[in-house]
Formats: structure tokens, sequence, C-alpha cells
């Protein structure tokens, strides 16, 4: 999402697939822009590397057994991750979407642009 909380890019993995294995392919689909804010499933020095030669910073908290700390973390800026979830929360009422009534990925995937183009239309 970007800084107004409005989805961006997005990719459809299977269940057993963990969400930072398409993180990279993602990251290329970003706009240049200030930081690019992420929990804690996301720390990697790969996705942190891909995201300082894009220009940006990684605002991505370190996992509790990493050897390097939090004190470079900005805090304040981590606040915004909630964006995310509130995009999930609003794509939630849709009930396709929400209860994956599709068998295949390309229909659900396209319910999902979808949902994510009504989310774009009252700005």
């Amino acid at each position: 999402v970007d800084a107004y909380g409005l989805p961006i890019a997005f990719r459809i993995t299977g269940g057993d697939v963990h969400d930072s294995t398409e993180a990279q392919a993602l990251i290329d689909e970003l706009p240049i822009g200030g930081a690019l804010v992420a929990d804690k499933g996301y720390d990697s020095e790969r996705i942190r590397e891909q995201v300082d030669a894009k220009g940006m910073d990684s605002v991505i908290p370190r996992k509790r057994n990493s050897k390097t700390g939090n004190s470079s973390l900005d805090r304040g800026l981590y606040r915004y991750r909630h964006l995310v979830e509130n995009a999930f929360a609003r794509l939630k009422p849709y009930r396709a979407i929400a209860t994956r009534y599709d068998k295949l990925k390309r229909n659900y995937e396209s319910m999902v642009a979808l949902a994510c183009g009504f989310l774009w239309l009252p700005m």
C-alpha cells in the first residue's frame, strides 16, 4: 500500500508459501519512495539490500534471534504499518475475497484486483 493506505501491487501465493518469497518481486514493482515499512516476517539481509539498492530506507524490525538490535529502527515511521492492516480490513467485507470461493488462482486474483480498484474509487 502507499502512504494513503491504498493498494499498489499484490501477489497471490499458495497457503503453504511464505510471503517473503514474493517480496523481491513486489519491491521491484514499487515506485520510488522514501521508505519501505514491513513487519518482522520480512527481516532478511537480501530484502534490506534490495530496498537500499532502490534508494529507500528499510523500516523493518529485527527478529528476536538477530545478532544486531533494533537501535536503527525508526519507530515513528514504523507506526504507519497499520495502513497495511487497514487495507486488509477494507478488503474483508468483499465476501468472495474473505472466503476465497474461486478455485482458480486467476479468478481469485481478478476479484482481488477488482476490490482494490473499488478502494481507489473514493479518491
